[in-house]
């Protein structure tokens, strides 16, 4: 076998370099598709890789690895896909477009569509449930009523994501304090000190914002001319069952996929009996789409979506990013940079901004929420101890700069579905989804000051009240 040498940092900063650049430049300037830049920085990575002794079969498992990983995510991904377009050839979501036009203030949508995001991701524990079903009706209404759709998108996923932070139904929410060796409520109660003000934050900034749009409503002639094409649909009380049925498996923990598929189905059945679609149509929407066609151009650009085959985009540049993903881990050259992080850690806001340096280094990296809290977690682990510093604020700091951060890069699984999902490119509404990089703002800030700081109670810090 090969000796494989060590990485130096130099080195190993290059694929993060690369990445940087070609994204940067190639997608956000140029608009190259990000699929091929992905697969072009994998291709850096792989000769810097085979510099170091690795030969392609060890960096092919690494990649195997990497996408297996992600497997799950990507058949929830296609799920959605399916889910989308039979709720709207039953009517489901034209229902709840229809009236949440008449009933949501324009001034107040993007505080209305975060704060109702926020409750059901909050008692769900789903941050992708949530935006697949309220979230794809809020886009419709923001849609008919004129608001601006990043705006609306950032609004959101920062909803969706503050209640999946403070869930403990959560995956991420429970994997934290496993990774941190910390308590799960003693965990979600050390959260609050930064969730809580940046979500408050973000919320006065939707309220401010969200005002302007008073006067960006549809004409009035174009407004009823929506509402009435809208009510092409057969609207019934029947047609709220779909979404109940997606958060009832989620509330009650239920595996998500068989929930979608059943919610898919039982919508399709709808459809047939209360939108007299015919079989072609009920199987297409789910497969290729609903493809609407009631003559208001506004109306078929809002409802022509969905689809298994709608996802193939966001499968497969999330195989590119595994990609990547895959070399960079099992080359080690993500760990030596981890390792150098540690090394300028003076005191407690230095250790507390690397530990959330590294989260959003390794959110970047690899996309993924889990490697995000599980990396650092591991790393950081001794060095908060040996500082009598209490686990559970290496496990907040996790979450604030790994778990919500990991939306907003545009190569993640968490961003490609958001972005499929709501139909707004990531990078758009990144930069409304202000819970999401506020709460690592406040992280370091706490560090630093000392303010919402833990001691070390005792060794076992997984007992609650540590």
């Amino acid at each position: 076998m090969q000796d494989k040498k060590t990485p130096s940092l130099t080195l190993s900063l290059i694929p993060l370099v690369t990445i940087a650049l070609f994204l940067g430049i190639g997608y956000g300037v140029f608009r190259i598709r990000a699929e091929i830049l992905l697969v072009c920085s994998a291709g850096v990575a792989g000769v810097l890789a085979q510099s170091l002794g690795y030969t392609w079969k060890e960096m092919e498992a690494g990649i195997v690895d990497s996408i297996r990983q992600a497997l799950p995510a990507m058949l929830i991904v296609i799920t959605v896909g399916m889910l989308i377009g039979s709720w709207i050839a039953s009517g489901t979501i034209p229902m709840l477009v229809f009236y949440g036009i008449k009933l949501v203030s324009p001034g107040f949508f993007l505080v209305t569509a975060s704060l109702v995001c926020s409750v059901v991701s909050l008692f769900t524990g789903t941050s992708w449930g949530t935006v697949g079903t309220v979230g794809i009706a809020f886009m419709g209404i923001a849609h008919g009523l004129g608001i601006p759709a990043g705006a609306a998108a950032g609004a959101i996923v920062s909803g969706a994501y503050f209640g999946d932070k403070l869930s403990p139904f959560s995956d991420t929410t429970n994997l934290a304090p496993v990774a941190a060796r910390s308590n799960l409520f003693d965990h979600i109660r050390h959260l609050l000190w930064t969730t809580t003000p940046a979500w408050l934050l973000g919320m006065v900034i939707y309220l401010f914002v969200g005002l302007s749009f008073k006067g960006q409503t549809l004409p009035e002639q174009q407004l009823q001319e929506l509402l009435v094409t809208l009510r092409t649909f057969q609207f019934n009380v029947l047609l709220l069952t779909p979404p109940v049925i997606v958060l009832w498996f989620a509330v009650r923990k239920k595996p998500v996929i068989p929930g979608m598929v059943l919610a898919s189905l039982w919508a399709s059945l709808l459809g047939f009996i209360i939108q007299n679609n015919s079989l072609q149509v009920t199987l297409n929407a789910m497969t290729t789409g609903y493809v609407a066609d009631t003559g208001n151009e506004m109306i078929d650009n809002l409802l022509t979506r969905g689809g298994m085959m709608s996802m193939m985009d966001v499968t497969l540049i999330a195989l590119c990013a595994f990609g990547f993903a895959g070399i960079v881990q099992v080359s080690g050259m993500l760990q030596v940079i981890l390792d150098h992080l540690l090394k300028i850690v003076r005191n407690t806001g230095s250790l507390i901004a690397s530990a959330a340096g590294a989260s959003v280094a390794v959110a970047i990296m690899t996309g993924s929420s889990f490697l995000s809290i599980l990396i650092p977690g591991e790393l950081f682990r001794s060095a908060f101890k040996q500082r009598d510093l209490a686990a559970k604020n290496l496990s907040r700091t996790t979450e604030d700069s790994g778990t919500v951060i990991v939306p907003l890069v545009p190569w993640s699984m968490a961003g490609v579905y958001m972005a499929g999902t709501l139909g707004v490119p990531t990078l758009e509404y990144a930069k409304w989804a202000f819970m999401c990089y506020l709460g690592v703002v406040f992280a370091i800030l706490y560090g630093f000051t000392g303010i919402g700081i833990a001691r070390r109670k005792r060794d076992d810090e997984t007992l609650s009240g540590s």
